[in-house]
């Protein structure tokens, strides 16, 4: 199963991708309480920590840890997002761009949604340290850097068929299927270092499951009765995987299959398995017309995203940009 992101980097994810917005930037005057100011506003050292913490545990939950020797690069490139961020937001004000207090209604009653599953929205936001308030404030600005951009920069962009094409013969590799399988499974979990009374029993269970199928009776069904993977609520569906998201024993003896064809037991080290194969698909190359909108969409934000670079260094050239950034605390 996957593992549940926390609420900090659920709510991260959803507002920005990134970064959360610094809300409520203020003038402050001591260089301590400020990592830089941007034509008078200021970007406080505690919004700056909050993002080099949320860094932090994006890595960890990729299982990687940064180094103190990345952690000077990794500071500065935080605080030129932020500052290039708070450019932004300044030039969409200039350009006169306002949120009006319904769309961002919108968007906050879209993230209770998305989050509803984790408990009350309040305390959700308490523990990513964020007031509602701060959150409005974030998403306002957020929102304005994107009417922004929507205005100067994508409104104008527009990727013809022969770019696409373009693209798509230069990357053959990138549309490569490999073959895929679908298949439904039966588990009876038995760790693999498990005694020999617990395995034999485990044994038992799916022999006598065996049995069953072998006397008629349907395969969905029976996953959903005594599968003891999440995937019985599907009927023990797995949907299509290719090579390598599989155990070894598993994959191997289902991509030897037939469709429609049942394996006989498996052991991994989950446990015995009873494998339906349901479908195939032989490796191929999608055809250009299959991914043609999506080549486009990934080749405008691309070039969005180089103009929108552009952006910021004729805006820099402008701005009275001063940074106060500290070393990092020694721990």
């Amino acid at each position: 199963m996957k593992k549940r992101k926390s609420l900090n980097w659920v709510l991260c994810a959803l507002i920005s991708g990134m970064f959360l917005w610094v809300g409520n930037a203020h003038t402050a005057k001591a260089a301590g309480e400020k990592v830089a100011e941007i034509n008078g506003v200021a970007i406080s050292k505690k919004d700056f920590d909050k993002q080099v913490q949320q860094v932090r545990a994006r890595m960890a939950q990729r299982g990687r840890s940064l180094k103190d020797s990345d952690m000077g690069a990794v500071r500065e490139n935080i605080l030129n997002t932020l500052i290039d961020r708070e450019l932004l937001y300044q030039a969409s004000q200039k350009e006169g761009i306002k949120i009006a207090k319904k769309a961002v209604d919108e968007k906050i009653d879209e993230l209770k949604k998305k989050l509803a599953d984790d408990g009350d929205f309040s305390k959700i936001l308490k523990k990513a340290d964020i007031t509602e308030a701060g959150l409005r404030t974030q998403l306002r600005q957020q929102m304005a850097v994107q009417e922004l951009v929507k205005k100067k920069i994508s409104k104008n962009i527009s990727i013809s068929d022969k770019e696409a094409r373009a693209f798509y013969d230069s990357k053959q590799e990138f549309f490569k299927q490999p073959e895929q399988v679908r298949a439904s499974h039966i588990l009876i979990k038995v760790e693999a270092k498990a005694k020999k009374k617990d395995v034999k029993a485990a044994r038992e269970k799916i022999e006598r499951i065996q049995k069953r199928l072998k006397e008629g009776e349907d395969f969905a069904k029976l996953a959903k009765e005594t599968s003891q993977c999440p995937s019985s609520a599907k009927g023990g569906d797995l949907g299509f995987f290719k090579r390598g998201q599989m155990v070894k024993p598993f994959e191997d003896a289902v991509f030897s299959m037939k469709t429609g064809q049942v394996s006989d037991i498996i052991r991994t080290r989950f446990g015995f398995h009873i494998v339906k194969v349901t479908g195939k698909k032989p490796a191929e190359t999608v055809a250009f017309v299959k991914v043609k909108d999506k080549i486009k969409a990934y080749l405008k934000q691309k070039k969005v995203q180089e103009d929108v670079k552009k952006l910021v260094a004729s805006l820099k050239k402008e701005a009275k940009i001063e940074k106060f950034l500290l070393p990092e605390p020694k721990k």
